[in-house]
């Protein structure tokens, strides 16, 4: 699979999961693996070494990577979660919201 429903920058609800019912705004996407990364949602703790003298190590928390399938989009003009449609406008292939047909 290496075509996603979502593009960094998109705004997304998590559908399950810990942080189910949870916004945020995708920050990265890995399509070869199928995951993306949402801003402040499904934060994990990393325990980092200092790598330079004098810098500073311990434990830090960093958002982790999800699968694709577990994330819905969220459409700008009628704030619901939806499925995306794809019409072809002036010879580029453009997402449309399933529910209210704006362009996404």
């Amino acid at each position: 699979m290496n075509n996603l429903h979502v593009k960094t920058g998109d705004n997304v609800m998590i559908i399950s999961g810990k942080d189910k019912g949870q916004t945020g705004k995708v920050l990265q996407v890995s399509p070869s693996e199928g995951k993306v990364i949402v801003e402040g949602r499904n934060l994990v703790t990393k325990h980092v070494k200092p790598r330079r003298q004098g810098e500073q190590g311990g434990i830090v928390k960093a958002e982790g990577a999800m699968y694709a399938s577990k994330v819905q989009l969220v459409c700008p003009k009628c704030g619901k979660t939806v499925r995306t449609g794809h019409v072809v406008k002036d010879g580029k292939n453009v997402r449309v919201c399933k529910k209210c047909g704006a362009e996404v």
